[in-house]
């Protein structure tokens, strides 16, 4: 155990806290939510600068850490529709890039390869945290976080088509009759 995954695995440990603090029902439960949330997705650079710089890469560490920032994300954009602060719809579109683009690091490791994160998916997921926060934080009714949400979407789309081009490849390669 590597402390980058002992910190990967605190942050999946901090999900169920998070989407409890969303759904909560008690003074400020949004803000001490924004707050936990906001802890639990700054790990997710420390855990990768410590795995870089010290060596301590893993092959734990290559599946947790990506699962643990879409259980963070999703859990909390799962809480956010229950109470009503972002639309159904929205969360499908970002479910489903991460489906797919999962699907497609799938199929290139099948080939021997690896699609390695992007700057842009860097980005998208810094814009997804930052619209989970703003969701939390801001009035219902405040019309700026209906901007924030779509910074966040067309990243989450131009990131999904970033990564397809770059792996486009791998679906255009015939398989080998077996004898």
């Amino acid at each position: 155990m590597t402390p980058p995954n002992a910190i990967t695995l605190a942050r999946m440990l901090v999900v169920p806290i998070v989407v409890w603090l969303i759904l909560a029902d008690f003074a400020n439960h949004e803000r001490w939510a924004a707050v936990a949330y906001a802890v639990a997705a700054s790990t997710d650079s420390l855990d990768g600068f410590l795995a870089r710089r010290r060596g301590w890469t893993s092959v734990g560490g290559v599946f947790l850490d990506p699962l643990a920032d879409k259980l963070l994300v999703m859990g909390a954009l799962i809480a956010l529709i229950e109470q009503d602060r972002v639309s159904a719809w929205v969360v499908l579109i970002i479910v489903a890039r991460e489906f797919a683009v999962t699907g497609l690091r799938l199929v290139a490791a099948g080939g021997a390869s690896v699609i390695a994160a992007s700057q842009l998916g860097k980005l998208k997921a810094f814009s997804q945290n930052v619209m989970v926060v703003c969701l939390l934080l801001a009035d219902r009714d405040a019309g700026w976080t209906d901007v924030v949400v779509a910074i966040a979407l067309v990243l989450t789309v131009w990131s999904f088509a970033d990564y397809f081009w770059r792996g486009r490849h791998h679906f255009l390669v015939r398989e080998e009759a077996q004898p």
